[in-house]
């Protein structure tokens, strides 16, 4: 049991029994016999002073975490950042609609404000202190300064004795001043060494002539669902304040991101916990404490951290850069669904199918093409669609790489030489000129009702000169196509990987394909501009 791997490491001695056997032991014995001892008990219980009988009872010892506290609690910190002018007023924006995910309320519905809301809006008034922090978990009641000035709490821990503190990007943003705030009330000016918005990780520097407190990095990939974690951090304003839990899952994407990996903790974790540590039992960091889930701003028990496997090669770089360098691919994928996976001759949905490739990129001078699957990048599986975009980014830069993909109902392998991440998302230049006059051509089959892709469509549908396809006009309400989502203003680029030129040209291969008996078809859709593949099931 968990409870008890705490006594096996020292925390406390260890009890004969388990607690959980006795809690069992004691829930099952009750449930025997509790209508016939209770009456009897009170009467028996009469007049005797049952606080000393307690005591002279053998004490069941509950595993205590104060020794692991005790070592590691120096080395948290709170986070106290100024923003001014717009920044202040958007997060004040923000802040007033708790939600999912570090950036507001992920359209989460308005829910009654609990009775409490006054009580706690007097008490940090009291207190002094002020609105909470960014977006996603800042502390305390949210204020509408009268200055323009916001002041916003959050949490962080040194990581150096030199005084580096890692923290949430959300939390610094675009501040004036950042100050970080030891256990003791002491206050220090803190510079911003480095912000990585993609991860949302910041990493802060204080001054200090002797060596700091710190804590150490643990190996997020070795804790497993179930195990037993301590969360402290500066929720409302509340400086170290200790909540334990969980980890409930793994592998969480909250769309915050390109590279959402999140532990789920069902530790309480509130506003103004964000950038704060998760430990292990060990002491060790496994994660940074980032976003909630809520309908109210408060803990539900459904919180979310960076794995510090993520986190500490983006944090060595921001402390060796002040940015952060990611490999580059130059594809755009998209999820497999079984109904790809079948089309694609493929038995479970496992890998990236790539819908578009980059002109002039690594993916194009490698090699890969629409259609393929990527199955595996540098040796390691790509299970998951959001597996690709994590792998690509942790290789260097000019690194030559095997590709694994599924093309034409095989495996090859192909190589490539990883570029770097372009800053700005690079677009096409190409602009459409031709001037279509002719009567449109129409056709339909499946429940698809074609039309000619000509220069009007085009510039209804702000779509390039490099799109080349029919385009949906309309869809049967009860066809397969309108059960997987397909609508006016889709583009067909390809049927079964062949490419269509006209309607009569596309309704001739979807009609074809019906007759042979493909139970799937796999389309190639543009959508205002985006490609992407979509599982066609007419069995």
């Amino acid at each position: 049991m968990e409870s008890n791997r705490y006594l096996e490491r020292g925390a406390a001695p260890a009890p004969k029994r388990s607690f959980r056997g006795v809690l069992l032991a004691t829930a099952i014995g009750t449930s025997l016999v509790l209508s016939s001892i209770v009456p009897y008990a009170v009467a028996q219980d009469q007049g005797q002073n049952l606080t000393q009988q307690t005591q002279q009872q053998v004490p069941q010892l509950l595993p205590s975490l104060s020794p692991i506290i005790q070592k590691v609690m120096p080395a948290v910190v709170n986070v106290s950042v100024t923003m001014k002018g717009d920044a202040a007023m958007s997060s004040d924006d923000d802040e007033a609609s708790p939600g999912s995910a570090p950036g507001g309320n992920g359209g989460m519905p308005n829910f009654p404000s609990s009775p409490f809301d006054e009580m706690l809006k007097r008490f940090f008034d009291q207190q002094g202190r002020g609105p909470g922090n960014g977006p996603g978990m800042g502390p305390g009641m949210p204020q509408r300064p009268q200055t323009g000035n916001r002041v916003a709490l959050g949490s962080g821990f040194i990581i150096d004795p030199q005084g580096y503190v890692v923290t949430n990007n959300h939390v610094v943003g675009e501040s004036g001043t950042v100050t970080v705030i030891f256990q003791d009330d002491s206050k220090h000016p803190a510079k911003i060494v480095g912000r990585d918005p993609k991860t949302d990780l910041a990493l802060l520097k204080i001054e200090t002539t002797q060596p700091l407190p710190f804590v150490a990095w643990g190996d997020s990939d070795a804790a497993k669902i179930g195990d037993w974690i301590l969360a402290i951090g500066n929720p409302f304003g509340l400086g170290g304040t200790v909540t334990t839990g969980i980890i409930s899952a793994r592998g969480r994407d909250i769309h915050s991101g390109p590279f959402d990996d999140y532990m789920q903790l069902d530790a309480p974790i509130n506003r103004g916990n964000s950038g704060g540590p998760t430990f292990n039992q060990q002491g060790q960091v496994i994660g940074i404490n980032t976003a909630i889930y809520s309908p109210n701003g408060g803990s539900v028990g459904i919180g979310f951290a960076i794995p510090s496997n993520l986190a500490k090669t983006v944090v060595a770089q921001l402390r060796e850069h002040g940015k952060v360098d990611r490999g580059w691919l130059g594809v755009q994928i998209q999820q497999m669904t079984p109904e790809i996976a079948s089309s694609l001759g493929l038995k479970n949905e496992h890998g990236a199918l790539v819908s578009d490739v980059t002109p002039n990129s690594p993916a194009a001078r490698a090699g890969l093409k629409q259609g393929d699957v990527i199955v595996k990048f540098n040796g390691k599986d790509v299970d998951k669609l959001h597996d690709l975009p994590r792998l690509v980014a942790d290789t260097p830069a000019n690194s030559s790489v095997d590709v694994t993909v599924w093309r034409n109902g095989q495996n090859e392998h192909l190589q490539a030489n990883v570029g770097q991440m372009p800053n700005d998302k690079q677009q096409a230049s190409a602009d459409d000129q031709e001037q279509d006059q002719a009567v449109p051509e129409k056709s339909s089959a499946l429940g698809l009702h074609l039309g000619q892709l000509d220069g009007q469509t085009r510039k209804q549908l702000g779509l390039k000169g490099e799109v080349k396809g029919v385009v949906v006009t309309q869809v049967a309400p009860d066809s397969p196509a309108a059960e997987r989502g397909i609508q006016p203003g889709d583009v067909i680029i390809a049927i079964n990987q062949q490419p269509v030129g006209t309607p009569a040209d596309a309704a001739q291969k979807l009609k074809q394909a019906k007759q042979k008996g493909d139970k799937n078809l796999l389309l190639l859709l543009n959508r205002r501009g985006v490609n992407e593949y979509v599982g066609l099931n007419v069995g």
